[in-house]
């Protein structure tokens, strides 16, 4: 693998970690059992069986959760000490065919971009859950599944062109935080009966 393609890999796996961290090591395993993609000696312990297999069930377990407003704000708050690490060892053992500090630096902003799109998403979603109708939820949750997997798609077949748009995905990121912060600070006082500072 050359290095444009392991760091899109990289960034990819870190990426798509802060969604759907499940759904990412159940299909690059899957994907990569079945050669349709080529994935680093360091991360072929994603095609056994027993790592497919918990990664399924979570995943499933996942599925469910996302849907369920109350539930998946509660699940996203667990998978922050959960998605953040594995979405940095994802990204470092993607590129562990390369320089050992190619790898760490892989790792540390692998877990710093998985840690903005989780943020990202559980702030954005701890918003739509504040509403009382489902369905904004539910269509919020197939959205978040179908960037997830366009986005593994393409930084596994075009690598260049996913690492443009991780850029632009990384500035609009840089934009959107502090207001999805301020938004979640709103609903939290309202809630609690605080008016914001």
């Amino acid at each position: 693998m050359d290095i444009i393609q392991s760091v899109a890999l990289a960034g990819g796996l870190a990426w798509a970690s802060g969604m759907r961290l499940y759904a990412v090591l159940f299909t690059a395993g899957l994907l990569s059992r079945f050669g349709y993609v080529q994935l680093p000696a360091t991360l072929h312990v994603l095609e056994n069986p027993l790592v497919m297999g918990v990664a399924g069930f979570m995943l499933a377990v996942e599925f469910l959760a996302d849907k369920i407003p109350a539930v998946d704000s509660v699940w996203d708050s667990i998978q922050t000490f959960i998605r953040i690490p594995a979405g940095a060892l994802l990204a470092a053992l993607a590129l562990g065919g390369h320089d050992p500090a190619l790898m760490l630096a892989a790792g540390l902003l692998g877990g710093t971009l998985t840690a903005g799109t989780h943020a990202a998403k559980a702030g954005s979603r701890a918003l739509i859950n504040a509403s009382p109708e489902p369905f904004s939820n539910i269509a919020a949750s197939l959205g978040e599944e179908a960037l997830v997997a366009s986005g593994l798609f393409t930084a596994f077949q075009y690598p260049v062109v996913f690492l443009v748009l991780l850029g632009v995905f990384i500035l609009v990121l840089i934009w959107l935080l502090p207001k999805v912060f301020r938004g979640v600070r709103m609903v939290f006082g309202r809630l609690f009966g605080k008016a914001p500072g």
